[in-house]
């Protein structure tokens, strides 16, 4: 059976996927890959290509979707499916880079825990859910302040990838949380409108953690993406 590997968002680590990880570990050798120790984008999916096994299944979510894009784009035959979920094929806007780099100031200064607290994980959630956001709060300040540079140059410097996923034929997931107020639902359409192969699935009652917010359903569907 292939294998899974998984590859978390900007500021988390592997207990992100946690509910994955319980629901499909006992069926097939599921990889959780980290993003925490470069700061381009071709730099982190060359570090995740030199450790993963020979071909697998790919998933990522928002900067790891991002990151799951430029694995695809280096090492296409080895990724015998993708999936995507509440990320964005394109390079990073100006006016968005112009805020990442008022934060990363502010981190520079310090003051992490009340980004991350008052601006960042608020915006992750459909509602407050306050063991989700302790969740995310921990995995944050676990990875701490050079990480998020790290993370902020490699986001802030991306490359488009619309060509990427227009060449992979392989089966694909798109899944966005209905209510995700950091990534817009133009972006999952344009992603599932490049892939031939691709389902989109859009979950009811998340924001952009779909995979802690509402499990049961973000794991049936990427179910059926692994059984397709």
């Amino acid at each position: 059976m292939t294998p899974l590997l998984l590859i978390p968002g900007h500021m988390c680590d592997a207990r992100m996927w946690g509910p994955q990880l319980a629901a499909f570990s006992g069926t097939r050798t599921v990889h959780l890959a980290q993003i925490a120790d470069a700061d381009s984008m071709a730099a982190l999916a060359g570090a995740i290509l030199r450790d993963a096994p020979p071909r697998f299944a790919l998933a990522g979510l928002s900067m790891g979707g991002i990151v799951a894009m430029e694995v695809l784009r280096q090492a296409p035959a080895r990724v015998e499916r993708i999936a995507l979920l509440d990320t964005n094929p394109l390079p990073e806007a100006e006016a968005v880079k112009a805020g990442r780099r008022n934060r990363m100031a502010r981190v520079a200064q310090g003051h992490l825990p009340v980004i991350v607290r008052e601006e960042m994980k608020p915006l992750y959630l459909a509602d407050r859910r306050q063991p989700v956001l302790d969740l995310c709060y921990d995995m944050a300040l676990s990875l701490g302040p050079e990480v998020f540079l790290r993370q902020s140059r490699a986001l802030m410097d991306r490359p488009d990838q619309t060509a990427t996923l227009r060449a992979f034929r392989g089966p694909a997931l798109v899944l966005h949380g209905a209510e995700d107020r950091l990534v817009p639902l133009d972006r999952a359409r344009l992603m599932a409108e490049l892939m031939p192969g691709a389902r989109l699935e859009i979950i009811p009652g998340a924001g952009h953690l779909p995979v802690l917010e509402q499990p049961d359903a973000t794991n049936a569907a990427l179910r059926r993406w692994l059984e397709d």
